[in-house]
């Protein structure tokens, strides 16, 4: 039977693996498709970012983007795609975006914003609030997040 330092050694070494491959894959991002990301960003593998306006993705930073998530850039019905669209989905720093939401492009999303699993973000959002829902609806306000979008509890912010 193997000592238990060992299992904690080599699971320890996995984590370390993976944030380096993650930065790996925002640097990616950054480097070959000149996205606008902070290198604090953190993005899930199994993303679909728009790659068609790359340079209208911007991502402040100490934000992650969980699994699953749609970011697009452009907008093909009215005929607004490419870089000469203009058209920019902007998040803001400490964010956090759940699993399975959808930000439609030309999107603002302001600071400390946490957006819900499965959310469809069709407007503007304000800093400091939670959004949620098919179209996204802001479900609270007046919250205060630290890095990555975790919520502390307690703080709010005078609107």
């Amino acid at each position: 039977m193997k000592p238990r330092f060992m299992s904690n050694r080599m699971f320890m070494w996995f984590v370390k693996f993976r944030h380096s491959a993650v930065w790996l894959h925002t640097w990616y991002f950054r480097k070959m498709y000149g996205m606008q990301l902070h290198p604090s960003v953190r993005i899930s593998f199994k993303n679909f970012i728009d790659k068609t306006n790359p340079k209208g993705i911007i991502i402040g930073e100490d934000t992650v983007v969980a699994f699953n998530v749609t970011m697009l850039s452009h907008d093909w019905a009215t005929e607004r795609y490419g870089a000469s669209s203009n058209i920019k989905t902007v998040i803001g720093k400490n964010c956090f975006i759940g699993c399975g939401a959808i930000i439609m492009p030309d999107i603002t999303i302001g600071d400390e914003v946490v957006i819900a699993s499965g959310a469809v973000v069709t407007k503007d959002v304000p800093s400091h609030s939670i959004v949620g829902g098919n179209p996204a609806k802001i479900i609270r306000s007046g919250i205060r997040c630290k890095s990555y979008g975790r919520i502390i509890p307690g703080a709010t912010v005078d609107l």
